[in-house]
């Protein structure tokens, strides 16, 4: 899309507010909103923002960044007014002298799926995301209440989501996702909507925007959405499955689920339990691992749900890996630059993968591989030359450190726990 594009589009819609949108390096969305006769300056001039009031990103005596707008990614809000149309925009980040922020999961992800064309290889990915609707109390504050007690794949009645997940895939739709499927999941309040596969950088935007969206028309309905990988006790836990096809010269190399295909997935299956800090970002993850179809042994198979990864059954353009750890808390943008980055090494290495794996992979309790808490998944990605190969260093630092502090303050005591649980539950 180019500005002329952008004009006619301002101009059609009517476009009085724009958003310029970005990630902190914990994966939560940020914007501001500009008038839309400023875009033109932002395009070519950037907006600047303060870095140090954004957790992770600068400190006090070095904190301007600017925001420039990714073009292909303008959407009209549909939850806002038509009168006087709100856009948005996905950002890249720059310093002022134009040089790319290294905290800009959005630029990483970039140059690693740059790097993967210029080998010949390209990649669809497509991430199913579950989460939960619970009901807000008087004053508009979320609860702990689930919205329903349904199950998975109920129906209405007793699926009182329903009519939300539609007004949600309508307004997808609207933004240029291609919704494909939507239903109950198994814990009380519990959905999925599952959209297209696409793009690295286009699938961990849409995601983006999936998750605003969903707490968005969740609001407007009186509820709170969460995407909380264990909002709560005894029930399923919300996972982030991230769906892998890996082309070369146009051919989908999972058809045959052989070769390269098996190395790239290998080369996933080495590096996991580094990547996990990434992968599951709270202390609370861990919760959901090792249960409600959340594995933590790693494993792969072809149809078996209690392996970390899954080759299922599929035809064609469908034909994919699964990754099926990951929780929504994280990171998309790092996630998925790790996730190809250990996949490429994998290819690199020629690596031969362990025989698939048959029978109930939760009932081995003994042979949990993954980190069995943030400070592990910590301490492993502190340890890992790969990590520190993929993610810039100075990020790396804060992230690790912040992610420690919270697993500090998990393992303190219950009140801290508890403490940490309901501040995590809103923001997530």
């Amino acid at each position: 899309m180019d500005l002329n594009d952008i004009r006619q589009l301002l101009a059609e819609y009517e476009i009085k507010f724009i958003r310029l949108a970005f990630c902190d390096i914990f994966g939560r969305q940020k914007n501001i909103a500009i008038m839309a006769d400023e875009f033109e300056h932002a395009l070519t001039r950037g907006v600047s923002f303060d870095a140090s009031a954004i957790s992770g990103f600068l400190n006090v005596d070095e904190s301007d960044l600017l925001l420039f707008p990714d073009l292909d990614t303008f959407s009209v809000l549909p939850w806002r007014p038509s009168d006087r149309a709100v856009a948005r925009f996905y950002c890249y980040i720059k310093y002022p002298d134009g040089r790319p922020f290294e905290g800009d999961g959005r630029y990483l992800l970039s140059r690693i799926e740059k790097r993967s064309a210029d080998s010949g290889y390209s990649f669809l990915v497509g991430p199913e995301c579950e989460f939960y609707l619970f009901q807000s109390d008087e004053n508009g504050h979320p609860t702990r209440l689930p919205l329903d007690e349904a199950g998975y794949f109920d129906m209405a009645p007793l699926d009182r989501g329903e009519n939300i997940r539609r007004e949600i895939s309508f307004a997808l739709e609207d933004m240029g996702l291609k919704p494909e499927r939507s239903h109950h999941e198994h814990g009380p309040g519990q959905n999925e909507i599952d959209f297209r596969c696409s793009s690295p950088l286009k699938a961990a935007d849409d995601l983006m925007t999936f998750k605003t969206a969903v707490k968005a028309i969740a609001q407007q309905h009186g509820l709170f959405a969460s995407f909380l990988p264990k909002p709560l006790e005894n029930e399923s836990g919300s996972g982030l499955h991230i769906n892998l096809s890996l082309y070369e010269d146009g051919v989908n190399l999972f058809e045959s689920a052989d070769g390269k295909a098996m190395s790239f997935m290998g080369g996933i299956l080495r590096r996991i339990g580094e990547i996990t800090a990434f992968a599951n970002p709270l202390a609370s993850s861990y919760e959901r691992l090792g249960c409600f179809e959340a594995p933590s042994t790693v494993s792969w198979s072809h149809h078996n749900r209690s392996t970390l990864v899954r080759i299922p059954y599929a035809q064609g353009h469908d034909c994919r890996m699964e990754v099926r750890s990951p929780d929504p808390a994280a990171n998309p943008y790092l996630l998925i630059s790790l996730l190809l980055s250990a996949g490429f090494e994998g290819i690199g290495d020629g690596l031969e993968v362990q025989p698939e794996s048959s029978g109930d992979m939760f009932a081995c309790a003994s042979s949990r591989n993954l980190p069995s808490s943030l400070r592990e998944a910590v301490e492993k990605a502190k340890a890992s030359l790969f990590v520190h190969q993929v993610v810039p260093q100075r990020i790396l630092d804060e992230y690790l450190a912040d992610r420690s502090a919270e697993a500090d303050v998990y393992e303190m005591d219950a009140s801290g726990r508890e403490r940490l649980l309901s501040r995590c539950f809103e923001l997530v």
